[in-house]
Order: structure tokens, then sequence, then C-alpha cells
């Protein structure tokens, strides 16, 4: 186990840095980086997803790259415009509903993305369930003229329900993501009919493999996301996308870009658009982690295997 910290680039999901574990097994490195405030039942199976890489344990790819979203947070409208045109992918996916932050701050950075994108872009919207019903069908339309047409919104409301009305009431279509990788049961977006896109994300999880699975049962297209982790964590990712049966979206695995350092020797960031299908080196000279974080990481790793043990007692 080596733990690493890394800082970020932009302020994102309120945090200034990204931390976590590589874990080293017979076949190479799986990350596990899940988030500080998740407690050890939400943290297990991205510890799964961490032991099937590092297993090796991944599916044949059908394809040799994927094609990805550059990722605005939620910055001003100039450093939005020159992320878009720095991240060369023909997709943005913006970050809406910041708190402390208005829909006007949203539609000026829309704005930005939409011209730095062209006419032909496409343009997707993040809110992480900040809305609530009444709010989420009257923002859409806003946001959706601002970005010169929407591909989708992602997760407007927390619950499945609202997201169900959601999208009953508003004619952009809308994805799921915490509706999928937080609940008890995933599969009720499909049932409550809540959602047009799925996002998966391997970390939350629990791995490829059962993101496959997930992905077959739910019968939806798939969008696979990162959990903004190291180049190591978005191969995972990228093994998704590639054993996939259909690819119709491009997936927000361009998350690299937001990080300050990496801890593989050629990192996981797209060129035309699109992330090449391999594993990346990981160079130990560049896991860094203060004495204090190692012992943090230590202490989740033992609650997870104690987790573990109670439930297989």
């Amino acid at each position: 186990m080596r733990v690493w910290s890394v800082p970020m680039r932009t302020r994102f999901r309120g945090i200034t840095a990204r931390e976590g574990v590589l874990v080293r097994g017979e076949s190479g490195w799986g990350e596990w980086s899940p988030f500080l405030e998740y407690d050890a039942a939400v943290a297990e199976p991205w510890l799964r997803c961490a032991e099937e890489a590092a297993a090796g344990d991944w599916p044949a790819p059908l394809r040799d790259r994927v094609p990805v979203n550059v990722t605005v947070p939620a910055v001003g409208p100039e450093q939005a415009h020159a992320i878009v045109r720095a991240g060369g992918c023909r997709t943005a996916k913006v970050k809406v509903a910041e708190p402390g932050q208005t829909q006007a701050d949203d539609q000026a950075r829309l704005e930005a993305v939409r011209d730095a994108l062209g006419p032909d872009g496409r343009v997707r919207i993040d809110v992480n369930g900040l809305w609530d019903l009444d709010t989420a069908v009257a923002s859409i339309p806003v946001l959706d003229r601002a970005a010169g047409g929407l591909e989708y919104v992602e997760q407007p409301c927390a619950s499945v329900e609202d997201l169900a009305a959601v999208r009953r009431r508003v004619g952009v279509p809308i994805a799921a993501d915490e509706s999928i990788r937080r609940a008890a049961d995933p599969y009720r977006v499909r049932d409550l009919e809540a959602a047009d896109v799925a996002v998966l994300k391997v970390q939350p999880l629990g791995g490829v493999r059962a993101c496959l699975r997930i992905a077959e049962d739910i019968g939806l297209p798939v969008v696979v996301s990162s959990a903004l982790e190291t180049s190591v964590g978005i191969a995972a990712g990228v093994a998704l996308a590639a054993a996939l049966p259909e690819l119709p979206y491009a997936c927000g695995l361009a998350t690299v870009q937001l990080l300050g350092a990496d801890v593989v020797t050629e990192p996981l960031l797209p060129v035309d658009g699109e992330l090449p299908v391999r594993v990346p080196r990981v160079d130990e000279t560049l896991l860094h982690a203060g004495p204090d974080r190692v012992a943090h990481w230590e202490a989740r790793l033992a609650e997870v295997r104690a987790l573990r043990e109670d439930r297989r007692s």
C-alpha cells in the first residue's frame, strides 16, 4: 500500500487536494481513493475496484480509444473558456448550481463554453443533486438556452422520484449519477423511468465487471465518468468504457487535467478528444504523503477490512 497526495489545479468538489492509496497486486496497481467524508461502508466498493485492477481482472477491450469530455469546474467565464480551448475535446461537462453562486454565473459560464466549443460541440451540465424539483424545472430551460442546447442534465435533483418528475416536465434528457452509485437499489432509476442516461463510476460501484453487469441490467445508454482519480484510477474507467458493447456518448474521464500532479510516467490525457486504452506505468518516486496522511489511510483501510470481517461472520 502506498499513499499519495496531489494538489488540484482549481478548487473542485470543494477540495484543493486529492489523495488516496495505490495497492499493488500480481498484475500491477489499483487505486483506492474514496473521498475523505465517506465511511467504511461507502468506501468498501472502492477497494474492490482497486483489488480488481491490481489482480489484472479486466475484460478484453472492444475499442482502443475512448471519446471523452472536458470537465469545467464552477469557475468564471474567462477561465471556463480557456479550460475548454485547452482541453482538446468536442464535448464539455459544466458544473452548475455551485453553493454561493447565482444562475447568472451559470449562464455566463455556459455561454463561454459554447463560444469555446463552437456550434457543433456538445454541452452537458452536472448539478450533483443540488436543485429541488421546482428549481430544476425552472432552471433547465434557462441554462439550455445559455448553452445553445444541452446534451443532457446530470443529476438535477437528489431523489429518484424527483428525477422522474423532472424528466416528464422538461425537454432536455436527464442523466442519473448519484441515484445509481449511491443508491441501495440502482435499478430504481430504470424502474421509475427516471433517466435517459446512466452515469457509471468504477470505484464507487465496485469495479469494471460490476459496472458491466449494471450497464447490462439497467438498459440505458452509459456514460463512464471519473471520481477525480489519478491516471491509475482513470485506467479502470477507460477499461470499462472500452468493454461496453455500445458507447454513444463521450465519457467523463479527462479529469487528470484537473490535478496538479500525477503518479505515473505518462498521464492519461486526451488527444483529439480521446483517451487511449492502456495501463499507465506507476512512478513510485511520485507517491508522496505526510506521516499524518499515511496514518489516516492505514486507519481507513483497517476499518474497511474490519467491516468485511463483520459481514463474513
